[in-house]
């Protein structure tokens, strides 16, 4: 059984000012593409059974600067419907409803063709791209590059544990994680990768 490797995008202008980001398609900031450069030497020199990314440019440009080849797309792997809550941060949803969590409480509709999702609906997803890679596990490695909520509740998933429990994994920008088993039972075995210059 080969692992799973979760590549979370590199910053852009909304991540790095705490905006939720799901279908707004922004560019990799030159930080952004720093942090998906130094990815490399974290995934060089190790064959993969499959490379998915999702179809947004912030994950196809990470995957690309990061050396990963073979890709495809993957429209599961999309981040998160945040409907209505879509460039605002949570400060922002905090003053009109103070104990709105993500996780549990979801997002408020958004514009036509984007109504939100529910924490479920997320999972649901998530559970689809766990079956769809499931086979090329068998095989070896399997990359997903994505965003931070949707690869937050697929480690939950994973895991088995309720789409909820993502909260419990907070995802940097521009980072590595790595989902493997232990005694045929799924474990975390990496988080938050990054490379050090030296290592």
């Amino acid at each position: 059984m080969g692992d799973l490797l979760l590549v979370r995008h590199g910053e852009t202008e909304w991540s790095a000012s705490g905006q939720h980001t799901s279908w707004t398609d922004l560019p990799l900031t030159p930080h952004g593409e720093e942090q998906a450069k130094s990815l490399a030497p974290l995934l060089a020199g190790r064959t993969f059974a499959r490379v998915l990314t999702s179809p947004l440019t912030r994950a196809v440009r990470t995957a690309e600067l990061a050396g990963l080849s073979g890709t495809s797309a993957d429209p599961d792997l999309h981040e998160w419907d945040y409907g209505g809550y879509e460039g605002v941060t949570t400060d922002e949803i905090h003053r009109t409803r103070p104990d709105w969590y993500l996780f549990t409480d979801g997002v408020a509709p958004g514009p036509e063709g984007h109504p939100g999702e529910s924490p479920d609906e997320v999972g649901r997803r998530a559970d689809r791209v766990l079956a769809h890679v499931e086979d090329a596990l068998g095989e070896g490695d399997v990359v997903l590059v994505a965003h931070g909520h949707f690869l937050r509740v697929l480690t939950a998933r994973y895991l088995g544990l309720p789409p909820s429990y993502g909260r419990l994994f907070q995802l940097a920008t521009g980072t590595v994680s790595t989902l493997s088993t232990e005694h045929d039972r799924p474990v975390v075995a990496e988080w938050n990768t990054r490379w050090q210059a030296g290592s």
